[in-house]
């Protein structure tokens, strides 16, 4: 039988990696935005 803590240092180890996950996740979406809105300003400034 599978002693408890391991259980429980599974568990530990699969949360922190979704939360890792998920802190790339919307910090990728934060990049892209911000890339998107500097590529529009750069095409709005070479229409001159």
């Amino acid at each position: 039988m599978t002693e408890p803590w391991v259980v429980y240092a599974g568990i530990a180890v699969w949360i922190g990696l979704g939360g890792y996950l998920t802190v790339l996740a919307l910090s990728q979406r934060s990049l892209a935005r911000k890339i998107s809105q500097l590529e529009a300003l750069k095409q709005d400034g070479s229409e001159d």
